[in-house]
C-alpha cells in the first residue's frame, strides 16, 4: 500500500494520509475507525455507486443517503439534504461523514461536514480517477450557484483519503479520460509545483500509454501517487490558494466557463479541462510564451490519450466571457490565467488582451 501524508498547517493534527492501493474497501473502517473517534457514519454517496460499493460501507453505525448522479446536483439544495440527514440522525460533532463517488459527491459531502455543528470529521473515499488524482486531496470543499462553479465553499481538510484502484475498474472509457485530463495537467505543471523531486509525469505518460487505457492496477497506482504527491506538495505550501496553489486551476479558466454556460449537463468536468488545456496552449503559443516543439509535444499528449479538445456548442462569446468575469479566479476585475512558460512550467498573468483570449473560442 502506498500511503501520503499531507502537511496542513491550519489543522491540530500535522498531517493526515492519502492510502492507495487495491481492495481498501475490504477492511474499510478498519482505516477509518484508526483517524476519528466517531461513533456514528453518514455516508453520502449516490445511486450508480451504491449500487456498486455500498455494501462494503454498510454498518451497524454507519446510515446513508443517496444522492442524483451529476454536476447539474452539486447546489445548496442537494447539499441541504445532506445537512438534513445529518440532523435526523442526530449525529454530534465527534461523528463524521463519508465522501462514497467522485468528485461532486466528495465536494458536497465536505462542504455539508465543513458547516454541520461548525465541521465535523470527514472522510473522502473516491471512486473515479479524477477525484482519486485531484478533488479528493487538498481540503477545496463547495457548491455550484448559477452564477459561478465553487462559488460557495470552504477549505476543510479531511482526516483521511482511501483511494482503492479497483473502483476504477467500474468506470466507463467517459469517465476515465474524464480523470485523465486532471492527470495530463499535473504533467503539464509539474516543474512549477517544485515537489523536489522528478517524477518525470510527462515521460511517464508517454511511455505507459497502453498500460493506463488498460487499466493496468500497478501502473494506476503509481500514477495516481505521482499526482497526490505533487498536489499535496503544493497544498502543504499553499492551502487556502494564496498564491502557488492557483497553478492546479491550469485549463479551469476555460473549462468553469464551458461548464456554467452549458448549465453542467454537455460535459463531464475533465471534458471542460481538457479543452480549456488546448485553449491555453493556443493562447500561449499566440503570446510566444512556449516554443513551438513544446506546444506540440503538449497538445499531442492530449490528443494521443484522446482528450476532447474543441467546443461543440454554440454561444455568444459575450457571454461566454461574461461567464469568465464571474470565475472566483478573478482579481480586481481581471481574468486570471495559469499559462505553460516553458516546459512543464507554468505562471499567472492576468492581463491578457479580450479579443486575444477569445481568440480559440471557435464552434464545431
Amino acid at each position: 500500500m502506498e500511503r501520503i501524508d499531507v502537511k496542513i498547517k491550519s489543522v491540530k493534527e500535522s498531517s493526515y494520509p492519502i492510502l492507495i492501493d487495491k481492495n481498501l474497501l475490504d477492511n474499510v473502517y478498519d482505516y477509518i475507525k484508526s483517524r476519528t473517534e466517531a461513533r456514528k457514519f453518514l455516508v453520502v454517496t449516490n445511486t450508480k455507486i451504491y449500487s456498486h460499493y455500498g455494501s462494503k460501507l454498510s454498518d451497524k453505525s454507519a446510515d446513508f443517503i443517496i444522492l442524483p448522479d451529476g454536476e447539474q446536483y452539486k447546489n445548496r439544495e442537494i447539499a441541504s439534504t445532506i445537512i438534513d440527514k445529518a440532523i435526523q440522525m442526530k449525529l454530534e460533532r465527534k461523528d463524521a461523514i463519508i465522501a462514497l463517488g467522485g468528485g461532486v459527491i466528495g465536494d458536497m459531502a465536505g462542504f455539508a461536514a465543513s458547516v454541520y455543528m461548525r465541521g465535523i470529521d470527514y472522510i473522502q473515499i473516491p471512486t473515479t480517477l479524477l477525484a482519486q488524482v485531484d478533488s479528493s486531496v487538498g481540503g477545496k470543499v463547495a457548491v455550484n450557484h448559477n452564477l459561478g462553479k465553487n462559488i460557495i465553499g470552504n477549505f476543510y481538510q479531511p482526516k483521511l483519503v482511501i483511494a482503492d484502484t479497483n473502483t476504477l475498474y467500474t468506470l466507463d472509457n467517459r469517465q476515465f479520460k474524464t480523470g485523465l485530463a486532471e492527470v495530463l495537467k499535473y504533467a503539464f505543471i509539474e516543474k512549477t509545483c517544485n515537489a523536489g523531486e522528478e517524477y518525470k509525469l510527462f515521460e511517464f505518460l508517454r511511455n505507459n500509454k497502453d498500460k493506463i487505457l488498460q487499466k493496468d492496477s500497478d501502473t494506476l497506482k503509481q500514477l495516481i501517487k505521482i499526482c497526490c504527491l505533487l498536489k499535496s506538495s503544493v497544498v502543504n505550501r499553499d492551502e487556502k490558494e494564496k498564491g502557488l496553489r492557483a497553478i492546479l486551476n491550469f485549463g479551469h479558466t476555460y473549462a468553469h466557463a464551458i461548464e456554467n454556460v452549458t448549465d453542467y449537463r454537455l460535459y463531464t468536468h475533465g471534458e471542460a479541462v481538457s479543452i480549456g488545456m488546448k485553449l491555453v496552449f493556443d493562447l500561449a503559443k499566440s503570446l510566444k510564451l512556449i516554443p513551438d516543439y513544446y506546444y506540440n509535444a503538449a497538445v499531442n499528449l492530449i490528443n494521443e490519450y484522446g482528450l476532447v479538445t474543441k467546443i461543440g456548442f454554440h454561444t455568444c462569446k459575450e457571454t461566454f466571457y461574461a461567464a469568465m468575469l464571474s470565475d472566483k479566479k478573478v482579481r480586481n476585475g481581471n481574468i486570471n490565467f495559469v499559462v505553460p512558460v516553458g516546459e512543464k512550467e507554468v505562471k499567472i498573468i492576468n492581463n491578457i488582451d479580450k479579443n486575444l483570449i477569445l481568440q480559440g473560442i471557435v464552434y464545431t
